[in-house]
């Protein structure tokens, strides 16, 4: 079996295209990890929901009353809340305002 250039070409293509990206995001997860660690270091503590996600978690508590977990996710939502008012700096990008706003549930 011979492969042409044109098969030779696109294989390097693929793999450049594949260890760039694999590389990039093990680049970017490093950094986060570390940023995170250094968090912890100097507070003992982190906010555990991007403000996208702690709404998202918000709107799921309040539009299922009746499901099994609704506790378990009130009381991450309360910690999370607990968290972002006791920190001074944050890993996802909450601002003051975003913070003094919310409210425990």
């Amino acid at each position: 079996m011979v492969l042409t250039a044109d098969i030779l070409g696109m294989l390097a293509c693929t793999l450049a295209a594949f260890w760039g990206v694999a590389s990039w995001a093990l680049v970017r997860t490093m950094r986060q990890e570390s940023r995170k660690v250094e968090l912890l270091e100097g507070q003992d503590r982190i906010d555990t929901y991007s403000p996208t996600a702690l709404a998202e978690l918000r709107e799921w508590i309040q539009n299922n009353h009746d499901d099994p977990l609704v506790d378990d996710a009130r009381r991450r939502h309360n910690e999370c809340v607990e968290t972002l008012e006791g920190t001074d700096r944050r890993f996802y990008d909450w601002s003051d305002e975003e913070v003094e706003r919310l409210e425990r549930i």
